[in-house]
């Protein structure tokens, strides 16, 4: 993995990674020359015990925006630049201009409940300057890249003691919200550790402790064993529908044996979950032969420092379609009374997306 590091006029940070040496001579270019005036807090919800972020500068971020001014790909005018630069590169991370969260939040309102500055970081991943393609297009070597990417990511953001938790994640399909459709994710850093992660990780600890292996890890073999709801693995990764899916084409990815995070993966681990990552979208896109949206988020460990065996890293994606032209909308059993009621069968949709051919043998050999 080759980087450069560069600065954009208005402050932010700009990292593009490539599979190849970045030789060009980049400067950074920004829409707008004026600093970030972000100041993003957070109020305490006191019935749910969790925090609530508020950005309402929010409100004016890009949306939809004309095909021939497309924000997240190379600036062609100089005139009307856009985030990135033009140059041989192939994956580029820089800080949001419309962050939730930012490092340099201060002095939050007073208010009838606890309040903090919301001191995290949000970055936007741009998977490719191809404004055309999906991660089911892309080569197996750029997936790869694309996952040490996340790793670096994490490595770096997670130096700063304010961060505890680093969550990748990519909106896919205007169906989940998104507003710029060139492919690419995002990355919120966070002061604390999200009620869904820490939920899970306490899961996991709880397990752990009991057994002296994984929770996640168990279950892995016991879909293995299983046999019903596999979607794709090899020696060191494996995909599948999970037995418990809240989503109807819920899928979970994961290094067979555990890793707390990206940064602990290991060449072999990374190439198989490219596969894995390759494999999932494409069945994904091939199910109805068109675009499938979807909210794909990692989890993995605190960047806290310290070790946890208990931590398993992992996708899982989540779409909003129940059948070809149905959406599952979260109404009041998930919305409030937070339990999934889900329309079918795991089962039944694992065998959809199995049915999906994709050439394994190529992908192996790309």
């Amino acid at each position: 993995m080759y980087s450069h590091k560069l600065l954009k006029p208005d402050g932010r940070k700009l990292k593009l990674y490539s599979r190849y040496p970045i030789t060009s001579q980049l400067e950074a270019p920004s829409p707008s020359n004026e600093p970030v005036q972000a100041n993003p807090h957070l109020r305490w919800h006191p019935l749910r015990g969790e925090w609530v972020a508020y950005a309402s500068h929010r409100q004016g971020r890009t949306f939809m925006p004309p095909p021939e001014y497309n924000p997240l790909a190379p600036t062609t005018n100089p005139e009307f630049p856009t985030e990135l630069p033009q140059g041989k590169y192939d994956v580029a991370v820089f800080d949001n201009r419309f962050p939730s969260m930012s490092l340099t939040a201060n002095n939050p309102p007073d208010t009838i409940v606890e309040t903090l500055p919301a001191n995290g970081a949000c970055e936007v991943v741009v998977f490719t300057q191809d404004a055309s393609a999906s991660l089911s297009s892309l080569e197996l070597d750029h997936l790869d890249l694309l996952l040490e990417v996340w790793g670096d990511r994490t490595r770096e953001l997670g130096l700063n003691p304010e961060i505890h938790y680093v969550l990748p994640f990519e909106n896919k399909g205007v169906e989940v919200g998104v507003t710029l459709h060139h492919p690419h994710g995002q990355i919120y850093a966070y002061p604390f550790i999200p009620p869904v992660p820490a939920r899970m990780l306490a899961m996991q600890q709880d397990y752990y402790e009991k057994h002296q292996r994984g929770l996640l890890q168990d279950l892995i073999q016991k879909e293995i064993a299983a046999d019903q709801r596999i979607i794709y693995q090899d020696e060191y990764a494996i995909a599948f529908v999970p037995v418990c899916a809240r989503y109807p084409y819920e899928v979970w990815m994961a290094p067979k044996e555990p890793v707390s995070t990206f940064m602990d993966l290991t060449p072999e681990q990374r190439w198989g979950l490219a596969k894995a990552l390759k494999t999932v979208t494409l069945k994904y896109d091939g199910l109805w032969n068109r675009p499938f949206p979807y909210l794909m988020a990692w989890f993995q460990a605190p960047t806290d420092g310290l070790a946890h065996p208990e931590a398993h890293l992992h996708a899982e994606f989540f779409p909003p379609y129940r059948t070809s032209e149905r959406l599952k909308y979260l109404a009041g059993t998930e919305l409030a009374a937070g339990m999934f009621a889900n329309d079918a069968l795991p089962e039944e949709k694992a065998k959809e997306l199995q049915a999906v051919a994709v050439d394994i043998e190529m992908l192996i050999s790309a």
